[in-house]
């Protein structure tokens, strides 16, 4: 699959994360030569589930009968992930409202894209110049760079 190729301007930011981490790259080139610094690296450190909630699941009485149904489980990773997404989205944000940068490219992989976006505050949905749906967050800058821009 290829990605569409991206332009971005001095100063924007390519966002690159998922449920566990997050690059945040600044373009110090133009839109003709672009060259994505790291200007910031965020990365959460959850327990998986299993460590984080050991209870069985609840259970639920109906109200007519002596039936029971149990309830699902709580997937305490899952709410750590959407937890360090809302995170990521205010510090978006505070960066759009106070000028640090103009625009974002927001490269997620698709099930953390999913998550953010309804953390997503006006003036970041302003300056959303693309998302794009893609798990590059482990590699090296210089491919995201490879991949992105070409």
């Amino acid at each position: 699959m290829t990605l569409a190729k991206i332009k971005p301007a001095t100063g924007d930011w390519i966002v690159v994360c998922d449920g566990r981490k997050a690059l945040i790259l600044e373009n110090t080139g133009d839109r003709m030569f672009p060259d994505l610094r790291t200007k910031e690296a965020h990365e959460h450190k959850a327990p998986p589930t299993r460590a984080q909630g050991t209870d069985a699941p609840g259970r639920v009485f109906q109200s007519v009968g002596e039936m029971r149904s149990s309830v699902e489980q709580t997937d305490w990773h899952d709410q750590e992930e959407q937890a360090f997404l809302k995170t990521l989205a205010e510090r978006l944000d505070a960066a759009i409202t106070s000028g640090e940068t103009k625009a974002i490219v927001l490269v997620a992989a698709p099930r953390a894209l999913g998550m953010i976006r309804h953390a997503y505050s006006p003036a970041v949905k302003r300056a959303l110049a693309t998302e794009i749906a893609k798990d590059l967050v482990n590699q090296p800058v210089h491919e995201i760079e490879r991949q992105l821009i070409g």
